[in-house]
């Protein structure tokens, strides 16, 4: 039996993504109490849709916080892997609060598209303007963190979509200025309800998938079965499965038959090393046993 997963990392520290994730909570709380404010003063729905957005982006900065300090913690226990999925359920909870979001804003911005109120936009254009300024530092901070954690990758797709939404409310704010077409406030709402269920949908997704233990998506797990197989003295592999723990932390485990006059666990040592380097997977669990004796049949 083999169980290997010395000098595994997962890319970029999470101190320093917590670093990152905290100036981009400082931008997006003290951004976010203007644009309340001034939403109500201009009567935008878009600003007043931007601002519900940039509260759920302090939400899902400050839960991926937290999921970062869960998923430090040592494996002990019944928790034999620690709380490292704690930033998958993270990455969920994002994904849920977009989509929830996306429909409430959906709905009002249709009511607002049959009856559309009076909007100033000469102050919606101040505010989206400043928040496009914002959002950009808030977005450049996070595009240096370790993406690849799906729990850092959802907060990255709620600045993002967030800042699509002020580059909307921006040109709806200039229409409005320049032609007096107030549906183009309701418009630009329905727009950015439409990139929040798109990145809601892409965040649901990729973490349904370490749920429900897919393989990850760079990884075929019938090329591996098949390298393995190919080893000299390998008879051969089953019960191989590939999963995800968490965001760049895949495993392996697998049953290998070996020919009776192959030192087992040599092979094991060789197929722990040939994983490791074709297919950077770092845990790895192997049961390796010699295929049974065949019986001599003697004819009378």
């Amino acid at each position: 039996m083999s169980h290997s997963h010395a000098g595994h990392s997962h890319g970029a520290s999470a101190d320093a993504d917590r670093g990152k994730l905290l100036i981009a909570l400082t931008l997006i709380l003290g951004f976010m109490a203007a644009e309340v404010v001034t939403g109500i003063i201009a009567n935008s729905l878009a600003l007043l849709s931007d601002a519900a957005h940039m509260l759920t982006d302090a939400a899902a900065i400050g839960l991926s916080l937290v999921a970062i300090e869960l998923a430090k913690r040592p494996a002990g226990g019944q928790m034999t892997f620690g709380l490292k999925r704690v930033e998958i359920l993270s990455a969920q909870a994002n994904g849920i609060t977009l989509l929830v979001l996306a429909a409430i804003i959906a709905i009002e911005g249709v009511r607002r598209l049959i009856d559309p109120p009076g909007v100033d936009g000469t102050l919606v254009l101040i505010v989206a303007l400043a928040g496009i300024v914002v959002n950009l530092a808030a977005t450049a901070t996070l595009a240096k963190a370790n993406r690849g954690s799906l729990n850092v990758e959802g907060s990255f797709q709620h600045i993002l979509t967030d800042l699509y939404a002020f580059v909307g409310t921006a040109v709806a704010a200039a229409i409005i200025i320049t032609t007096g077409f107030d549906r183009a406030d309701a418009i630009a709402s329905l727009l950015v309800a439409a990139l929040m269920l798109r990145s809601a949908i892409g965040l649901l997704h990729e973490s349904g998938r370490i749920f429900l233990e897919a393989s990850p998506k760079q990884i075929d797990p019938e090329r591996i079965g098949r390298t393995m197989a190919a080893q000299p003295g390998v008879v051969e592999v089953h019960d191989l499965h590939v999963w995800e723990v968490t965001s760049e932390f895949p495993a392996l485990s697998a049953h290998v038959t070996v020919a009776q006059d192959t030192d087992c666990h040599r092979t094991r040592l060789e197929l722990t090393g040939l994983i490791e380097r074709e297919f950077d997977i770092h845990h790895t669990t192997l049961q390796v046993e010699h295929e049974p004796e065949r019986l001599v049949q003697i004819e009378n």
